[in-house]
């Protein structure tokens, strides 16, 4: 990653998007449609920085959304949008009649009182394969009890005429062999309906730009699947992957203190800004920065609010940190700026972009009336 803290052209917080990563990521998605024959979509709730659309837009097939909300946002990239929630009011279903393509429900329950309401729209459920990839529970939309997708013995002698897709979502940031096993359950368990359907779509996970995922490997699994089903049109939805390693937030050290060890206090919250660390939980990479021990000086990184525990981690680093330096955590534009919050009134990150050429782009700054308007 590009090392950005002593550019000071550059406001401290901010989310920096380096578009030259991003695209990298779309060429990489671009050659898997057309290796698999699959379509690739943007799930908004990974990833929904507007700013960024006109990059995606000529890589993907639009958006999907978890919300009305969310499909307003998708609707302004001007491709396809789609959508999933768990439940969807009357308001909600008025409003997404104008909005969305796909449309997946949750329940059997769902769809019977809403499909008359939403003619033009493809209409689709979402299924629970009952197969588990995702090692952290939270994010486990197949773990017994799941209220996330309805089950192969609940489709049993159920008259699905009018349903034109499945969609599954199980995966979170997994590899190529967990959608192998994926398809394989999915088969094994709704083998009896995809003859009758028009699209199947896999939801997110997919980490294909990582480093070392076998992107050669997803790709022969989607063209065999196609193979066996070619009437189906294939729908995967990364977020994730999308922004996966294209930009850092920058912050600032305000104060160090010390409590059995440094402790330096920064101008951003692990709860606000990357509630993750905390709720996953992980450990950030910091540019020039190593594991506790590994280079001449640990401190502890602890956030600017009120919260005890809103500490990211304790880092070694090649000298004292000081009050005016910055650090850079990587890889935070997935998961990061879609989760944030104003907790505390703590100064919000800013956003920008650096161009291809160089130049940073400030995309928007936040002020006391973002804050206030959050609150009535």
């Amino acid at each position: 990653m590009t090392n950005l803290t002593q550019r000071r052209d550059i406001p401290s917080p901010c989310y920096v998007l380096e578009e030259a990563r991003l695209i990298e990521n779309l060429e990489l998605m671009e050659r898997v449609q057309k290796a698999s024959g699959a379509r690739i979509i943007l799930a908004l709730k990974g990833f929904s920085m507007w700013s960024s659309f006109d990059i995606i837009k000529p890589y993907l097939h639009g958006a999907t959304a978890s919300s009305v909300w969310e499909a307003r946002l998708a609707s302004e990239m001007g491709k396809e949008v789609h959508a999933y929630a768990p439940a969807y009011k009357q308001a909600d279903i008025t409003q997404l009649a104008n909005l969305v393509n796909h449309l997946s429900f949750n329940s059997l329950s769902q769809w019977q009182t809403y499909k008359e309401a939403l003619p033009g729209v493809s209409l689709g459920l979402r299924i629970n394969p009952e197969h588990q990839e995702a090692n952290t529970p939270l994010y486990d939309p197949a773990a017994p009890g799941s209220r996330l997708g309805i089950r192969a013995d609940q489709l049993d002698g159920q008259n699905l005429s009018g349903i034109d897709g499945f969609h599954c979502h199980n995966l979170c940031e997994c590899d190529s062999f967990a959608t192998e096993r994926t398809l394989n359950a999915i088969e094994a368990r709704f083998g009896p309906w995809l003859d009758k359907l028009k699209w199947l779509n896999l939801g997110g996970g997919h980490l294909m730009t990582k480093k070392g995922y076998d992107v050669e490997h997803l790709i022969g699994v989607l063209k065999d699947f196609k193979q066996r089903y070619p009437h189906l049109d294939v729908i995967l939805e990364p977020g994730s992957a999308v922004a996966w390693q294209t930009g850092p937030l920058i912050a600032e050290v305000v104060d160090v203190v010390n409590n059995q060890g440094d402790i330096a206090i920064l101008d951003i919250s692990a709860t606000a800004h990357m509630p993750d660390v905390l709720e996953m939980p992980y450990r950030p990479d910091i540019a020039q920065a190593g594991e506790r021990g590994e280079k001449a000086f640990d401190i502890k990184l602890g956030g600017n609010s009120c919260l005890a525990g809103d500490v990211i981690d304790t880092y070694s680093f090649d000298a004292p940190l000081q009050p005016g330096d910055r650090i850079q955590f990587e890889d935070m534009m997935h998961y990061t700026m879609v989760k944030t919050t104003f907790f505390n009134g703590v100064e919000h990150p800013a956003i920008g972009i650096l161009r291809t050429c160089g130049k940073f782009e400030l995309v928007r700054e936040f002020s006391y009336e973002d804050f206030k308007g959050r609150l009535s």
